[in-house]
């Protein structure tokens, strides 16, 4: 199966690639096809060494993504309930958005028609700046390449990393038999078609508050 594109330009495409959770369609089947294909073009990401180290985990047994969903909320339920210090800037006047959009994901996340877990080889706990840089980076970039590619065929997810507090991630590697001590997930991805795809870019900081040329 090809699924057709929404003819976007890969700035769109860059721009317009959100973290949806209220739009999700939780009720639209997401066939294995489509997730096949957006995951091979996620595989022509960098990964260091070339070693390919990686290996992705689709869930859509119902049971497993409760189990899933129970583990997130662990972390992910008294983290959205905490006071956030203040920014003092416009990302003060989004958290109200931001926080309601997460709460409600963490409400319904086990309703989504496909879960995603990337996973990495080896372990990246308590690695030196440098190793652990080049280790995450080796995963990182397709993970974020396959939201890309969901979103340029209508679908959409969220990049969520509360499953893995404390024992999360151990408990998860439980529920789906991924060898705790030789691979490492890097987050939890919910998957669905969008409710509409008229996505914006958001609101970010300007560029010129953030970049440094020769010297901070």
């Amino acid at each position: 199966m090809t699924t057709p594109s929404l003819n976007l330009s890969a700035d769109e495409v860059l721009t317009t690639t959100r973290s949806v959770r209220k739009r999700l369609d939780l009720e639209k089947p997401v066939p294995r096809e489509i997730l096949n294909e957006c995951l091979e073009i996620a595989l022509q990401a960098p990964t260091g060494s070339n070693q390919q180290g990686w290996q992705f985990m689709f869930v859509d047994d119902p049971d497993k993504k409760k189990a899933l969903a129970d583990i997130y909320r662990i972390a992910a339920t008294p983290y959205l309930d905490a006071d956030k210090p203040s920014h003092g800037d416009m990302r003060d006047e989004q958290r109200p958005r931001v926080t309601s959009s997460a709460k409600y994901l963490n409400e319904h996340l086990h309703e989504v028609p496909v879960m995603m877990i990337p996973c990495i080889s080896g372990r990246g706990d308590n690695l030196p700046s440098g190793l652990s840089a080049g280790f995450w980076g080796s995963l990182l970039p397709a993970a974020w390449s396959f939201m890309l590619a969901l979103r340029s065929r209508g679908l959409g997810s969220a990049w969520t990393t509360l499953h893995m507090v404390g024992d999360g991630e151990k408990q998860a590697a439980e529920v789906l038999s991924i060898p705790y001590e030789s691979y490492s997930q890097g987050g939890l991805f919910p998957i669905a078609y969008t409710k509409g795809t008229d996505f914006r870019p958001a609101k970010r900081l300007p560029a010129a508050e953030l970049t440094h040329w020769n010297s901070w």
